[in-house]
């Protein structure tokens, strides 16, 4: 199983408004997927989620196609940084965790 562990400092308080729009859209598709389960955290301008996927494949569909493909597309009108890591889990790590992992993670920065 896989775990994809994603941070995202926006470039500003007002983004927010914007990330939440995207947000929304790509968890409706997350939901017509077959993942395994999905959470999150965020305050003011750094949030994180973690998904949790049986495989790779699966995984990287959701991530190359439709509303995330589109935000990630989008994502330097929003965000100032952005960090991913995938690991082999299955189930995640508390977030104290997660957020250590995401700091070896190479930065995307705009």
């Amino acid at each position: 199983m896989k775990v994809s562990i994603t941070s995202i400092e926006l470039k500003g308080p007002l983004k927010f408004f914007a990330l939440s729009l995207k947000a929304m859209n790509i968890m409706k598709q997350l939901k017509a997927t077959n993942h395994v389960a999905m959470k999150k955290q965020g305050i003011w301008t750094k949030h994180y989620t973690m998904t949790l996927w049986n495989n790779e494949e699966d995984m990287k569909d959701f991530a190359r196609s439709g509303a995330h493909l589109k935000a990630m597309k989008e994502s330097a009108e929003i965000a100032k940084e952005i960090r991913s890591i995938t690991i082999d889990a299955t189930e995640f790590p508390d977030w104290k965790t997660a957020k250590t992992l995401l700091e070896s993670a190479k930065p995307i920065k705009f």
